[in-house]
């Protein structure tokens, strides 16, 4: 036998349970809400004109949900493949400060720079909201197996489910894949309210919802970027003044 009573257990067997433990949160609330975006996306790709092979692969590839939207407008407005690419890389910038915030998360002592490039991949909405709240729940050199749970799971789950609606669902109307796309941008608003730990958070989110509407009104193509430029800042300044006034 290879091992015995007294053997302790392989370490793949602990990674294994951990890969599960993040399987296993991906089927959650929020998970809920990515699958019923999805439905609107699959709705919206085969409306369209995309073929069933063209929208599960993107879902893998692209995966977070603002891209592909920004991809399937390019392809009905006839866009380049550069200009197509270039457009899906700007949408994707807002993911920067996820990743930013949650690779520290995940790094262990002897984690691999390439396995954390490869996991950022899952990065979007949902998985990090997760990853934030129960990643310092994981032993530290668990929390990659834990994340690559995650990811996939919420990748391979929500791909299966945009070839089922895809198939069987028929076209979706534009109105409904709209109301299901926003979906998970308005769950994450919610938890970031929610799980602001201090003012400069709730400021920030404040400022945001304010500025977003009248930038979109002077520069519509750069009206996120204007809002976060400008409300950050100013949120992180007037909550230093705060503190400054409470200081002895």
């Amino acid at each position: 036998m290879l091992f015995n009573a007294a053997s302790p257990k392989p370490a793949l067997s602990e990674r294994g349970r951990s890969f599960l433990r993040g399987a296993r949160a991906a089927f959650s609330v929020p998970g809920l809400i990515l699958v019923f975006a999805f439905v609107g996306f699959a709705g919206l790709a085969r409306g369209a004109g995309l073929t069933l092979a063209e929208t599960v692969f993107m879902t893998a590839v692209v995966w977070a949900l603002p891209g592909k939207v920004v991809l399937i407008g390019a392809i009905l407005s006839g866009a380049s493949l550069p200009t197509a690419s270039l457009a899906v890389g700007l949408s994707s910038v807002r993911l920067m400060p996820m990743v930013v915030s949650l690779v520290p998360e995940m790094r262990g002592p002897r984690t691999s720079k390439w396995v954390l490039y490869g996991l950022a991949h899952f990065v979007a909405v949902t998985s990090w909201v997760l990853a934030m709240e129960q990643l310092r729940g994981i032993p530290r050199d668990m929390r990659t197996s834990w994340y690559l749970g995650l990811g996939s799971t919420l990748v391979v789950g929500n791909m299966v489910v945009v070839a089922i609606v895809f198939e069987a669902a028929g076209e979706i109307s534009q109105p409904i894949s709209a109301l299901l796309l926003m979906l998970t941008p308005m769950y994450f608003l919610t938890s970031l309210w929610g799980s602001a730990r201090d003012g400069a958070g709730v400021l920030a989110l404040f400022f945001g919802l304010l500025l977003g509407p009248a930038a979109h009104l002077v520069v519509p193509e750069f009206d996120l970027l204007v809002a976060g430029l400008l409300g950050g800042p100013a949120a992180y300044a007037v909550h230093r003044l705060r503190l400054r006034r409470r200081a002895p």
